[in-house]
């Protein structure tokens, strides 16, 4: 499966903070945009949920 990568919002070209996420309807995958060979993160999407109250708007 070829997943599609989305830039957080929060991230710039510039920054140190450079958050893609690929989802699919179990896991919400997570990598850093500047190293996208490198390693993922990948964790169920219900777990995902709980981070979200913390996500700067």
């Amino acid at each position: 499966m070829t997943l599609e990568w989305f830039k957080s919002s929060h991230s710039t070209d510039d920054g140190p903070a450079c958050v893609e996420v690929a989802t699919t309807p179990d896991t919400i995958h997570i990598r850093d945009s500047k190293n996208p060979d490198g390693p993922q993160l990948a964790v169920a999407a219900t777990a995902w949920s709980d981070f979200l109250p913390y996500a700067q708007t």
